[in-house]
């Protein structure tokens, strides 16, 4: 799942052409205020960070000249905004792709997203994405940025996902999210015994070693808070489920790997050299990817101003291992100490811990 200022922040360097182009007068009532806030005021249906991006691009007039976000306004003012759209959006196809789609309403779809599925058009994988299903299936989202997306799974992470059908729908769930009342659930095998119920709270950056790769580090990343709850412990593994509290890039991935108890299949994160019977090692080579599911999703609805909440099974690949769990393994006897106690810590590769120390904090 990744961090929603990323959907915010638009690198407009090859602009093919414009999204929206509104013309406006500045009321007196906003006299004295920055440019940036008024316009924020004004036109709702966009989120400030989007306005002050578009403004430090240079597609934002007052009066015929090139806007600062800084600026203050008087009042009387004509003001030019224009909301470009990148060429690779321009571009961006709609194709026949199947969506399981949940729920669906004026303002917002939700969709159980398979395995196997890139959410966003990005190089290596221009075609084939969520975002170009979204376009056969409502082309009205055309008109909306990236398709109404406002959040991401990671291509083989499954579940749930909402999608905006507005910009002013949009503009609300982005808000959500960065107010945290969007409420994301997670199922999740890991490897080991995972000790008791807690929080991991750490910043989580670019790993600098691999830059396909995030890791947790100790400065210059952002508030990454992850709370654990153990659901079953098995001999080699635990069934967990894991409620986000923020929203980072691979953020559950990354936790659970650097709390030395990585997602059971995880190619990126994970320790394939992880001890196993033979039955659970089959389930978990069939599964192909990491382990982890997005099972629940709440939110305030854009329009009723309610909330609503949405549930997902678990895929028939995930319960595959956790059978193999449930018919090799006798529950685990209680865990004796620190998170990492019982781990072999020849078995994993530390060689991007960045000198991190990470505590798994009982709550």
């Amino acid at each position: 799942m990744m961090n929603v200022s990323d959907f915010e922040s638009e690198d407009y360097s090859e602009v093919s052409s414009l999204a929206d182009e509104i013309e406006l007068t500045i009321d007196n009532q906003y006299a004295g205020m920055r440019l940036d806030a008024c316009l924020a005021n004004m036109l709702p249906e966009y989120s400030r960070s989007r306005i002050t991006d578009c403004i430090k691009k240079g597609f934002v007039s007052i009066d015929n000249r090139v806007a600062s976000a800084k600026m203050k306004v008087v009042g009387g003012e004509k003001i030019i905004f224009r909301l470009p759209e990148k060429v690779e959006t321009a571009n961006f196809a709609p194709e026949n792709i199947p969506l399981n789609i949940i729920y669906e309403d004026d303002a917002i779809l939700v969709i159980d997203k398979p395995a196997h599925l890139v959410v966003h058009p990005a190089a290596g994988n221009w075609t084939g994405t969520l975002l170009n299903g979204l376009l056969h299936y409502c082309p009205a989202l055309q008109t909306v940025p990236r398709a109404g997306i406002v959040h991401r799974l990671d291509k083989d992470t499954t579940g749930l996902m909402v999608v905006a059908k507005t910009v002013p729908a949009q503009t609300d769930l982005i808000r959500q999210l960065q107010e945290r009342s969007v409420k994301r659930i997670y199922r999740a095998i890991a490897n080991g015994v995972v000790p008791y119920d807690g929080k991991i709270e750490t910043q989580i950056g670019r790993n600098p070693h691999n830059r396909l790769k995030m890791a947790v580090v100790p400065f210059g990343g952002k508030p990454a808070i992850t709370h654990v709850t153990v659901l079953e412990r098995f001999e080699t593994h635990s069934y967990i489920e894991c409620a986000l509290e923020t929203g980072r890039t691979h953020q559950i991935r990354v936790h659970l790997r650097e709390a030395r108890h990585p997602l059971a299949g995880d190619p990126l994160y994970g320790n394939p050299r992880h001890a196993c019977d033979e039955p659970v090692k089959a389930a978990i080579q069939n599964l192909g990817r990491q382990a982890l599911h997005a099972c629940k999703l709440s939110l305030i609805h854009p329009i009723s101003g309610e909330e609503v909440s949405f549930k997902s099974e678990l895929p028939a690949d995930f319960k595959a291992v956790l059978a193999a769990l449930r018919g090799e393994y006798v529950m685990a006897t209680p865990f004796s100490g620190s998170l990492k106690d019982d781990f072999d810590d020849d078995t994993f590769d530390d060689d991007d811990d960045n000198g991190v120390e990470v505590v798994y904090v009982r709550e």
